[in-house]
């Protein structure tokens, strides 16, 4: 897995800066962005997992005789 790297935020001027709010706005939905795409991964992954569980479990039932 990609290591992960921290990035801190700038601190806040004393003044207010649009341009300063748009480079955090932007970097806070680029690292919300970087985790939800994580987490998707990671949700298709165990589902992958899960599917192929039960695919085995449905081929090893059908070797049983019943009755």
């Amino acid at each position: 897995m990609a290591e992960i790297k921290t990035l801190a935020l700038p601190a806040a001027n004393l003044e207010y800066d649009p341009n300063d709010e748009a480079v955090t706005r932007r970097t806070i939905e680029q690292a919300i962005e970087s985790i939800n795409t994580k987490i998707s991964n990671i949700q298709r992954m165990q589902d992958s997992i899960t599917s192929k569980s039960s695919i085995r479990k449905q081929f090893l039932l059908m070797g049983i005789k019943h009755g």
